[in-house]
């Protein structure tokens, strides 16, 4: 992309979702992600109605009455953008490319920490690490940010959500938020990482997909491409065999992907490339607070 362009768009995505975050996330993005960044304080007495959960064994023991730990809200939190760079962002047939609406969710996110005074940094990955930006505040760094996510060109196409989790998981060292951006469409049991890298984090989920993935269309005989793998195959979409046979396909990959989020406790979003990502932003956050 031309410098000229670039620095254009980077703008325009700049004035759209820094307004959204001060305007319509302001407060939200606090309530539904500082109360999750917690440090330990003190113990005192346990009184009646505290949390049991909060009991502190090790001191209950050596003084023979129950006392539990006392935490306070971390005044920064570090928030990580874990952003899918795969070829298959590239597709849009419904509304926005894929990419699109995955550069303004991870802006207006990043916005969004900047303003509650939290650093912001990025993890690009396809099959591999193809960008690591470390935490840091300021707007000059959040243009960067920006401008890395509409013009960051990857090396690899394909996929690999596992490893990803995993260099996270290693290179973030202390508690932070983390957003994975992705259409979740690879395949690959990601589940164990996903578990490993909630326990030590606070990770959500935001998938982005467009909804002529989830069927096929009678079009008669047309030539499928994977933009991963680079693979071509004709299919005949006006048998209904066929479109049947992709609609099953779309709903287990979708519910493998729920059945992991839900059995490692990750929140998640999924925004149709269609749809207004503020309302589900909004919905993601609510459910949280």
């Amino acid at each position: 992309m031309e410098t000229k362009e670039l620095l254009k768009k980077v703008r325009q995505i700049e004035i759209k979702t820094r307004g959204l975050s001060r305007n319509i996330f302001a407060g939200q993005y606090h309530s539904a992600f500082k109360g999750r960044g917690m440090a330990f304080s003190e113990v005192r007495e346990y009184q009646y109605g505290d949390d049991v959960r909060d009991i502190d064994w090790n001191v209950t023991a050596r003084h023979n009455k129950p006392y539990i730990k006392v935490f306070e809200e971390e005044r920064e939190l570090t928030v990580m953008l874990l952003v899918d760079v795969s070829a298959s962002r590239d597709f849009g047939a419904v509304g926005e490319m894929k990419k699109s609406v995955m550069t303004e969710v991870a802006a207006t996110l990043a916005f969004s920490a900047i303003q509650n005074n939290d650093k912001i940094g990025v993890i690009f990955f396809s099959d591999k690490i193809e960008k690591f930006i470390p935490p840091k505040k300021g707007k000059k760094h959040i243009l960067y940010i920006i401008r890395e996510l509409i013009d960051f060109h990857p090396e690899s196409t394909g996929t690999n959500l596992s490893l990803v989790l995993e260099y996270m998981t290693n290179a973030i060292k202390k508690r932070c938020t983390a957003f994975l951006i992705s259409d979740f469409i690879a395949l690959g049991n990601y589940k164990n990482a996903l578990s490993i890298a909630n326990r030590k984090h606070d990770l959500v989920g935001i998938q982005i997909y467009d909804k002529r993935e989830t069927e096929l269309p009678n079009v008669g005989l047309v030539k499928m491409y994977d933009a991963e793998n680079g693979s071509e195959d004709w299919v005949d979409s006006s048998s209904k065999k066929v479109r049947d046979a992709y609609i099953r396909w779309w709903n287990e990959r979708q519910n493998v992907m729920l059945d992991y989020m839900r059995k490692s406790r990750v929140d998640l979003a999924s925004i149709a490339t269609d749809e207004d990502y503020v309302k589900a932003l909004i919905g993601l956050f609510k459910r949280r607070s």
